[in-house]
């Protein structure tokens, strides 16, 4: 995820808009002039899972929903400071990944409801493990990145305390659906519970299988499967701030592929680069399967449609 001077472009160029947007919504309200309920989402994984729990009593939004976007480095507008500066309900990802929601919602309503996803990771530690996201660095800003790992919508349980969270928040505001929207959740949890059938599946077929990653975005995913990352920290780290990797980080990324060290490369089609490009035609020329995984969701799908191809398609590459 290109991300992490990232905030890098996030922070430097809202404070403007936010200022101009909180002066024509002063502050944010509960409903729309209508008394509609409306939640914001960051990005649209997160207005899907909010869908699937507000069903059609409630309008959701996200702001980001561009395949090609990347959350790290967006620049909010104001009119999308005002959108989240007005919902009844906010939901983003936090820990840093989507930091505009921080900087909008920090200058505004300090009695808003929101949820945040990194807040509900188990244990409330966000503590990577072994093959994970360590790069033993500070590589965002506001938290040790060898420390945490920020993409939870690949964590299951997390999701899952999500989609309750938002359910519990819909209740406070709108008491006479609460009872749909606790309904919309268990419905939601037990589709999550396919995604985890199919991953553990994958860990009892292939505990601690290695892979490589061009990127440390599917770490949840790869540990809810039982594999084993073995890509150089230093090479990951480089390719998601942005920066060209040490040539001996390079070599040694191609040398898992074309030694055959590894089973499958999980590929982030999202913030492809020539360096990555050249990781995935090597892993192609010597036969390794290559997982795609994205930030945002593909057009036409949910989120379980989309996470469920996700690891089938992880399952299938270890096959």
């Amino acid at each position: 995820m290109r991300a992490s001077s990232g905030f890098r472009a996030a922070t430097a160029a809202v404070g403007l808009s936010f200022a101009a947007a909180l002066t024509l919504t002063a502050c944010g309200s509960d409903t729309t002039g209508d008394g509609t309920l409306t939640v914001v989402a960051s990005t649209n994984v997160w207005g899907s899972v909010a869908q699937a729990v507000a069903g059609d009593k409630v309008d959701v939004t996200s702001i980001i929903t561009e395949p090609s976007s990347d959350p790290h480095s967006f620049e909010a507008s104001p009119t999308d400071a005002a959108k989240l500066t007005d919902a009844s309900l906010i939901v983003y990802n936090g820990g840093g990944y989507d930091h505009f929601v921080d900087d909008i919602i920090g200058t505004g309503n300090s009695d808003q409801l929101t949820v945040n996803a990194f807040d509900l990771l188990e244990g409330g530690a966000h503590a990577g493990e072994d093959g994970g996201d360590s790069d033993g660095g500070d590589s965002h800003e506001g938290h040790a990145h060898g420390d945490v790992n920020e993409h939870v919508w690949f964590d299951v349980d997390t999701v899952d305390a999500t989609a309750q969270s938002i359910a519990d928040k819909l209740g406070q505001l709108d008491p006479g659906n609460a009872d749909a929207y606790k309904a919309n959740a268990a419905t939601f949890h037990g589709q999550l519970e396919q995604i985890s059938a199919i991953t553990a599946g994958i860990a009892a077929a292939h505990k601690d299988a290695p892979v490589a990653q061009t990127e440390p975005i599917a770490y949840y995913l790869l540990q809810s499967a039982g594999l084993k990352d073995v890509t150089p920290p230093d090479f990951t780290s480089a390719i998601e701030n942005g920066n060209d990797p040490a040539p001996a980080a390079i070599a040694a990324t191609r040398q898992l592929l074309t030694g055959k060290q590894v089973q499958a490369l999980v590929y982030n089609v999202q913030t492809q680069d020539r360096v990555t490009q050249d990781v995935r035609a090597t892993a192609e020329s010597a036969g390794i399967p290559v997982v795609e995984v994205t930030e945002t969701l593909p057009e036409g799908l949910d989120y379980i449609q989309w996470q469920t191809n996700t690891a089938e398609s992880l399952a299938a590459a270890l096959q």
